[in-house]
């Protein structure tokens, strides 16, 4: 029998996951005027969901987050 250990990352996101994400993006696209269908959108998203199962879940943490990683200055609190 095979001992597989899974991580958090391994677990699927569910609905009040996807929407907390989905809120942190909308919340990006409109302050940085970034088109939802563009691949900047699509690059922001793959990064916010990969932070978020890591187990940052703070939306402010994320969009911060978001922000260093485009190279951006992170916000203040």
């Amino acid at each position: 029998m095979s001992h597989k250990r899974f991580s958090r990352r391994d677990e699927p996101l569910h609905s009040k996951d996807l929407s907390a994400c989905r809120r942190v993006l909308d919340h990006i696209r409109k302050e940085q005027g970034i088109e939802a269908s563009s691949d900047e959108a699509e690059r922001i998203a793959s990064i916010i969901i990969e932070f978020y199962r890591q187990g940052i879940q703070d939306e402010t943490q994320l969009r911060s987050l978001i922000d260093v990683a485009r190279g951006f200055k992170p916000r203040s609190p």
